[in-house]
């Protein structure tokens, strides 16, 4: 009887499962159940990345799933085992396409100057707050309230420490090249923020008075 039970169970489960398969894959996002292309891409970013250890054969199953799992729980992402927008774009990839290197929108110079404020402003922090600095500073571009190309927005006067101490001229590392092209592809893990800040180490007064939305690592991100 015990067995029957656990059976039906597990049945609800997988039922359950897939028809939640189903609903993503009506948003055009790659689940549970999904073969081709689009998983092998998945498969092997998480092979990449040390999530996933079973090989890339293009099925959706229950190690991919729980490697996206991870993967989402890590990026702070929301951890749901669907592949979006905002997870293809933290595994670095672009869904029904080839994998991401410049986005369309963007010349190389462009990914290559927002990655090094991410990496003189955010090395050290969790990967997801590498990705906040470097849409915080796209959120100024889209603003009227700032210049509107990357390099207007960086060097604008007063506007990152990075520039005065001359930390902008390092090499970015491959995380933050990496985040500045996630940035660029939409993940914005800050919900639209167009500042941000280290208490530990804030100077200016004002800052202390701008609306903090969420906390990633040791900065505050706010409007």
């Amino acid at each position: 009887m015990a067995n029957k039970r656990g059976i039906r169970a597990l049945a609800a489960v997988l039922t359950a499962i897939m028809l939640w398969a189903q609903a993503a894959h009506a948003l055009g996002a790659v689940a549970w159940g999904d073969r081709g292309a689009d998983v092998t891409k998945i498969q092997q970013k998480l092979r990449q990345y040390g999530y996933l250890s079973a090989p890339a054969d293009g099925i959706f199953g229950q190690a991919t799933y729980d490697a996206v799992v991870w993967f989402q729980r890590k990026n702070g992402l929301k951890a749901d085992g669907v592949v979006g927008s905002a997870t293809a774009a933290a595994l670095g990839i672009a869904l029904g396409g080839s994998a991401a290197s410049a986005p369309a929108s963007y010349s190389q110079s462009e990914v290559y100057t927002l990655a090094r404020l991410v990496y003189a402003e955010a090395r050290g922090e969790p990967y997801v707050g590498k990705v906040a600095v470097a849409a915080v500073a796209l959120n100024r571009v889209r603003s009227a309230s700032f210049p509107n190309t990357i390099s207007g927005v960086i060097y604008q006067a007063g506007a990152f420490d990075c520039v005065a101490d001359g930390q902008i001229n390092l090499a970015p590392d491959a995380d933050s090249l990496r985040a500045a092209r996630d940035a660029m592809n939409g993940w914005d893990p800050t919900g639209g923020c167009v500042y941000y800040y280290n208490p530990a180490t804030a100077t200016s007064a004002w800052i202390w008075s701008r609306e903090v939305r969420l906390v990633i690592g040791q900065h505050r991100f706010a409007v």
